[in-house]
């Protein structure tokens, strides 16, 4: 999350990054062994999302888990073999 943070500056201090990163990494262990793309991009996705929703003013690590994952679900909905047919 930091690393996303410093490529896109935002205005969150450090216990709100501290959420945003929790929220991130849990996220992220939820889904890292089921991948078989390019794990960057996904954890980039993940961290983009949970920061827009941070922007809106979800601060709750949950709810910012969940929508990351919900998200990523979306995602390969749109992309997986399913948009295919």
């Amino acid at each position: 999350m930091r690393s996303y943070l410093q490529k896109h500056p935002t205005a969150f201090d450090p216990d709100e990054v501290g959420i945003l990163s929790d929220a991130l990494d849990e996220a992220w262990e939820a889904i890292n062994a089921s991948l078989d793309g390019d794990a960057q991009a996904v954890r980039d996705a993940l961290a983009k999302h949970i920061v827009e929703e941070a922007q809106r003013g979800e601060l709750n690590r949950r709810k910012l888990c969940g929508g990351a994952l919900v998200h990523f679900a979306r995602m390969n909905l749109r992309t997986g073999p399913h948009s295919e047919k």
